[in-house]
């Protein structure tokens, strides 16, 4: 996954390596798993205008760095470069890039900071597509323009040169007219930065479906022209773009407005950083992904907290507060996400189905606009997203806003474009997730639609029961996580057995099947081991046929209504010699011992709780195959931290 990175300090004197390390500092904190390549660009002038280093290296007083692999391999290159690292600067303009290839395959001339030629002019990293990037590139060929690398990023610094050179009134030309000019030119989604040795003291940062913010730290109170902000007395914070904001820094003052428009926006939410040190750090554990696993005990308590009153047998979801009577009288509910939080919507379908006596639908978001999805204005369509800055869930938002309907949100993220962009919403308070795979916030969302379920069912006798009945046993359920992790040392030893298999075949039914969609995608993203979670009832329907002595499989049977399928399918499975790892409800030890050499017990709790459980074995075997594959578990995902500063006095 691409991440792009910026760094401005202004009249704030900082050596070059303080620069270079906040530089490389963002982009390890951007780098994940699958990042293949990394680069920056930074100013090597000193206050007078002067190139710090006089050779081919630096044209436009600019050194570019590029590595194909890990962010790493590029800090070793600038340890290697021929620079006083203690020269000070009182103004630098510094960007930086981690790519994943999908234009052109990996190399360093493909890798991001790219520009329109030897000298420099225009300089950009972009996070994105240019959907239009083939017609751009005969247009700028046929104006005589050559490309270097295979990318779509190349159209732009092109493009920005193209159109410069075709001003006539250069001296009244600045960064900020050329990259609007470039954006309305552009289709498809993007974030870039750019900076340029035509504009040495100006950067522009643009979005469009993309997500991309502004932090802002200042010794002062920050001063920022043409934005009314909230809270002006504030020394930092972050400023969220939103589609089609553009953003510029001239000489320390940061401008904000909208791309096709004359006027300035109106306000820009100045959100302050509230981000505790703890959560950032992995403390004894030896990665991210572990101590969030281990972490899902709390995050259900969190998840809870000030929502559930276990003595009153109440539950308040204060985000949807004004809106509740609007979504018990709505048509249908329609729930889109991508990958984990897709499957934390089917893990909650049934529940919500039950609870509310709507009709659910759960769609992969892309898919859903794909189709032209069927969407009416009395219908409640729900956006699940860790981060609330998914792509294809963001456009699925853009097309049902066009419908009139009550737009609900689930982030993780508070001031996330979901969050901002929907009629109202609920956060699920699982507290910084740094590890790319979600593994808390897969918890904490089902927690919180489970929540969703009950609300819908409030005043209704005829659910009394059950809803008391989920309530008691939510209760129980940090404890019960808590427990399931005791599981470890086994799936230990069941990850030693699979480590070197090429394939995992994972089923289940009801209440678990979301379950093992996310068991096999976890071992698709973090042990690159190809696996697929069937419906136990598509057994006879083809799957069957790969069963057979040695495949690695497992199957999730309970104690609810689907125990006798689930039976039915274990005794085929071992009658074509296969021997399941078996995740069941403990007191269904007697009779499963015998078709199994490896059962993991699990507490026993209602039955629609019973994924809550059953995915924390799935995330330890996912965890333990990568580390036993050698595979990179310790990669993060993006998080708003004061490290990507945009502001007054030190952008």
């Amino acid at each position: 996954m691409c991440g792009i990175f910026a760094y401005v300090n202004h009249q704030t004197p900082k050596t070059l390596d303080e620069i270079l390390k906040t530089l490389l500092s963002g982009l390890s904190r951007l780098e994940l798993r699958g990042c293949d390549s990394a680069g920056v660009a930074f100013d090597l002038y000193d206050d007078d205008g002067d190139c710090a280093i006089a050779t081919a290296k630096c044209p436009g007083k600019m050194l570019i760095l590029k590595s194909s692999g890990k962010v790493e391999e590029l800090k070793s290159q600038l340890q290697n470069i021929d620079v006083d690292f203690e020269d000070e600067y009182s103004q630098h303009i510094g960007i930086a890039h981690t790519r994943w290839a999908t234009h052109g395959p990996v190399s360093t001339i493909n890798s991001h900071p790219h520009t329109s030629g030897s000298k420099n002019e225009f300089v950009v990293i972009h996070n994105g597509v240019i959907s239009n990037c083939d017609t751009l590139r005969k247009y700028l060929v046929s104006k005589g323009y050559s490309f270097e690398s295979d990318t779509d990023t190349e159209c732009i610094p092109l493009l920005l040169h193209y159109i410069w050179k075709q001003t006539e009134e250069k001296e009244e030309v600045t960064l900020v007219n050329l990259v609007e000019k470039v954006m309305t030119q552009l289709e498809g989604t993007f974030a870039i930065v750019v900076k340029s040795a035509v504009f040495p003291t100006q950067l522009v940062a643009a979005r469009r479906g993309s997500p991309l913010l502004l932090g802002v730290k200042s010794s002062s109170s920050a001063t920022l022209d043409h934005i009314p902000v909230y809270n002006q007395q504030m020394k930092s914070g972050i400023i969220f773009l939103e589609d089609g904001d553009l953003a510029s820094i001239v000489d320390g003052s940061l401008m904000l407005q909208r791309v096709g428009e004359d006027e300035r926006r109106e306000f820009a939410d100045f959100s302050e950083v509230e981000v505790e040190i703890q959560q950032l750090m992995k403390g004894d554990y030896p990665t991210f992904m572990i101590k969030e696993i281990k972490e899902q005990p709390e995050t259900i308590v969190n998840v809870s907290r000030g929502r559930v009153n276990y003595d009153e047998s109440s539950v308040v979801l204060g985000g949807l507060s004004k809106h509740i009577g609007e979504i018990k009288r709505s048509r249908r509910i329609v729930i889109l996400g991508c990958g984990t939080s897709y499957h934390a919507a089917i893990a909650a379908r049934q529940l919500i189905e039950e609870m509310s006596d709507l009709p659910v639908t759960v769609d992969v978001a892309s898919d859903f606009v794909d189709r032209s999805g069927a969407i009416y204005r009395d219908d409640v369509v729900i956006f699940v997203s860790q981060s609330g800055e998914t792509a294809d869930t963001l456009s699925a938002l853009n097309y049902a806003k066009k419908r009139g309907c009550l737009l609900v949100g689930i982030t993780n993220t508070v001031g996330s474009t979901i969050s901002r962009e929907t009629d109202c919403g609920i956060h699920c308070n699982a507290g910084q997730e740094i590890g790319v795979a979600s593994t808390k916030t897969f918890s904490a969302q089902f927690t919180v639609l489970v929540l969703f379920a009950l609300l819908l069912s409030e005043g209704r006798f005829s659910k009394r029961k059950r809803y008391t009945e989920i309530l008691q046993s939510l209760k129980k359920l940090p404890a019960q996580i808590s427990e399931t992790l005791e599981l470890e040392d086994q799936c230990k030893k069941i990850a030693e057995l699979w480590k070197d298999k090429t394939s995992v075949l994972m089923m289940a039914r009801g209440y678990n099947f979301a379950n093992v969609l996310e068991g096999a995608l976890k071992l698709k993203e973090v042990a690159n081991l190809f696996a697929e979670g069937i419906l136990t009832g598509e057994l006879k329907h083809g799957p069957l046929a790969l069963v057979e002595h040695g495949l690695p499989m497992l199957m999730i049977v309970c104690d609810d209504n689907t125990f006798d399928k689930c039976m039915n399918a274990v005794q085929q499975v071992t009658a074509r010699g296969g021997n399941p790892v078996i995740i069941c409800d403990r007191h269904l030890k007697p009779k499963l011992e015998k078709f199994s050499q490896h059962l993991l017990l699990l507490p026993e709790t209602t039955d629609c709780l019973k994924g809550l459980l059953s995915v924390v074995p799935l995330q330890l075997l996912a965890y333990h195959v990568a580390t036993l594959r050698g595979h990179n578990v310790i990669a993060t995902r993006l998080i708003p931290l004061n490290c990507f500063r945009l502001t007054s006095q030190e952008h």
